[in-house]
């Protein structure tokens, strides 16, 4: 729902319309952490990583959120762009 948003929460982003999005979430058990990845697709000849990186620290939010009476000291830290592709500047990865 967050990367549908992403016009309306980031100043200068403009409306997309996606195609796909897929939030995933890994749990890390023995390390307390848990990882999310976004995916997000759309037709257009734009790309689509703020909505992915919307979704990611949302998602992040929602989990801190529902623990925050356990531990209030959580971080969500190495939020950050894997793979681009499509746009004017093609595809990108994350060396």
């Amino acid at each position: 729902m967050a990367s549908k948003r992403t016009a309306d929460l980031v100043p200068l982003c403009h409306p997309i319309a996606l195609t796909h999005v897929d939030v995933a979430f890994e749990l890390h058990e023995a390390a307390s952490e848990i990882r999310c990845t976004a995916t997000c697709e759309c037709k257009g000849q734009t790309g689509v990583e703020m909505e992915a990186l919307t979704a990611v620290q949302v998602g992040l939010l929602t989990i801190y959120d529902m623990c925050k009476a356990v531990d209030r000291g959580m971080v969500m830290s190495e939020i950050c762009l894997l793979e681009k592709a499509g746009g004017k500047s093609g595809h990108w990865t994350r060396g």
